[in-house]
């Protein structure tokens, strides 16, 4: 007869529930994955695969009852790590619809806009293409399997243990935030330089003919310009998004080296 003592469920149980939770956490908040229009379902069957899978080369986990006070806060940690890795990937994502956003306001298409179910706001059209341009580079560029790579890596350097994180690495994840700003900028250049010198275009135009309606002949004029520019930097947008996608993985194994004051 086969008997299973407390103590050997309650170490099963860790085995499965800590890595599940940093996994489900990854995959809630990460791109294409995290969007509220995947099922909840597939996500919580997807985290239970990759448990499953990386679950043999996690080593032993710590002798700590999962319902213990010290078992929900290593509970917690995991999901923290989960976020902040998915929060360093979809960084990128949100510097591709901010670059979006700024074009399509100076093509003067501001007021053309769709319902983002992720963002649960409207987003310009110009963004919502970007956004969906970058979620298949993300897949051509095979950035979910790189993901599940900084996954496995980050049980190597950040495992499950009750010690607590470093406050470096969540400084320098915050910082990243920051760089959301600067990469939409840089994506959104050249149709923001096209624009402007169309605009100065258009002014010294009104200048020296006043009987012309600028804005019966601007408006489609700064939306051709911007569509004209739109198609000639698409082919240089997807070598700044694989190096968008390269630094948010350096970015999130420097965090997760970071956050650990042990590691080497």
């Amino acid at each position: 007869m086969i008997s299973v003592t407390s103590a050997q469920l309650s170490a099963w149980l860790s085995a499965f529930i800590w890595p599940f939770f940093r996994i489900l956490a990854l995959v809630s908040s990460a791109p294409i994955l995290g969007n509220p229009s995947v099922p909840v379902r597939v996500k919580i069957g997807l985290a239970v695969v990759l448990t499953l899978v990386l679950a043999p080369i996690l080593g032993s986990m710590p002798a700590v009852e999962p319902g213990s006070a010290i078992g929900l806060l290593i509970l917690a940690q995991q999901i923290v790590i989960g976020v902040a890795i998915g929060f360093t990937m979809t960084i990128i994502f949100t510097a591709v619809e901010m670059a979006g956003n700024v074009a399509g306001m100076q093509m003067g298409l501001g007021f053309a806009t769709f319902f983002d179910p992720q963002n649960a706001a409207q987003t310009p059209v110009v963004a919502q293409f970007l956004g969906l341009l970058a979620a298949l580079l993300f897949l051509a560029l095979n950035g979910h399997l790189y993901m599940i790579e900084v996954l496995a890596y980050s049980f190597e350097v950040l495992p499950v243990a009750p010690q607590p994180f470093s406050a470096v690495g969540w400084r320098v994840l915050a910082g990243w935030g920051g760089e959301m700003f600067l990469a939409g900028l840089l994506l959104s250049m050249p149709i923001m330089a096209a624009l402007l010198i169309t605009n100065l275009a258009l002014g010294i135009m009104t200048r020296a003919a006043p009987q012309l309606n600028v804005f019966s002949v601007g408006f489609p004029i700064t939306l051709a310009a911007g569509f004209v520019v739109l198609a000639i930097a698409l082919p240089y947008f997807v070598p700044l998004f694989d190096r968008l996608l390269h630094d948010a993985l350096q970015m999130a194994m420097q965090v997760l080296r970071l956050a650990n004051p042990t590691a080497p």
